[in-house]
């Protein structure tokens, strides 16, 4: 019975973050789906990044926006910064880990993409910097976070922060948003064929 109980709590705290998000992230969400609205109608594309997990999600964000969500259309420009090990640790090596999406942005970025950093701290040292170069870039600088949105308040613009201090939670509402903002941008910027 332990293990109900368990799973049960897990749900249950799952479902109040969920309902807490869907607060908090209303505004910030609509306005992210339109910068990369505006992006991708004007020859841009969708630039994501993060750590671990969130490196994970930008993987699969950038994926679904490449490929297919829903249904089969045209392909949609997205990449993730996370995928290019030999850039990643030259990178690391030659300069600094804080660098290795700042670089990317550099190179890749154009004013009017759209650079989407995912910390669940908002804390990221690597993050940080890329956003800052991204909107000394001309990007639209923005970020899915959690807990009090850390450092990227008041950098990331749009900024979705997940008001909650529990990790788990906090991806799996990154997730669900990505996921989100994917539907809306295939919908939108890319209908059925």
């Amino acid at each position: 019975m332990e293990f109900a109980k368990f799973l049960d709590q897990q749900f249950a705290e799952h479902a109040e973050v969920v309902s807490r998000t869907a607060a908090a992230v209303r505004e910030p969400f609509q306005k992210l789906v339109e910068a990369c609205l505006t992006s991708l109608n004007s020859g841009g594309k969708i630039l994501f990044f993060g750590n671990g997990g969130s490196a994970a999600d930008a993987q699969h964000l950038a994926t679904e926006l490449v490929v297919r969500y829903r249904y089969n259309r045209k392909a949609l420009a997205s990449i993730a910064l996370t995928t290019d090990t030999s850039l990643l640790t030259a990178c690391a090596n030659d300069f600094s880990f804080e660098e290795i999406f700042s670089r990317q942005i550099e190179a890749l970025g154009r004013p009017g993409d759209v650079a989407i950093g995912i910390t669940t701290s908002g804390n990221s040292p690597n993050v940080l910097t890329a956003l800052a170069v991204a909107r000394d870039m001309g990007l639209v600088a923005a970020g899915f976070g959690g807990r009090d949105g850390g450092k990227m308040v008041g950098l990331a613009d749009p900024l979705l922060i997940v008001p909650s201090n529990v990790t788990a939670r906090i991806q799996e509402m990154h997730i669900l948003l990505g996921h989100a903002l994917c539907d809306q941008v295939e919908a939108k910027a890319a209908p059925k064929e």
